[in-house]
């Protein structure tokens, strides 16, 4: 049991730091065509969305094999990379399940507050 949470840590926390190092490395890659805009962030959103599209996909063709390899990846790696793709899984999870209000909710109040709490966040410590 501890074993197996151990080795699950050791793979969300191996895939992050991979996927940390290749935020980075699309950011500085764009960093020239940014002018203005946050490009590098949108490609990373973007592109962490369509990864985890193809990986939630594989891994549910495996049913449970390979779950330390589904940690790395979609864990670790897309949630170094970036959590707009988990938000945006879990948000079409709430609607495939027939909660789709539930779903049109938790990206409203996920967008809305989030922007909210950065700008309280911001005036509190400025």
């Amino acid at each position: 049991m501890i074993s197996d949470i151990v080795k699950n840590i050791v793979a969300v926390g191996t895939g992050s730091f991979f996927g940390g190092i290749a935020r980075y490395l699309v950011s500085l890659a764009m960093k020239g065509s940014a002018k203005g805009f946050p490009w590098g962030t949108l490609t990373v959103n973007l592109l962490g969305c369509f990864l985890i599209g193809l990986l939630w996909g594989a891994f549910s063709r495996l049913s449970g094999e390979g779950c330390h390899w589904a940690l790395l990846l979609t864990v670790g790696f897309c949630g170094g990379f970036t959590t707009f793709s988990t938000f945006s899984k879990e948000a079409l999870l709430l609607m495939q399940g027939g909660n789709v209000w539930g779903g049109i909710a938790y990206v409203a109040v996920s967008v809305i507050v989030g922007i909210a709490l950065v700008v309280a966040g911001y005036f509190l410590v400025r």
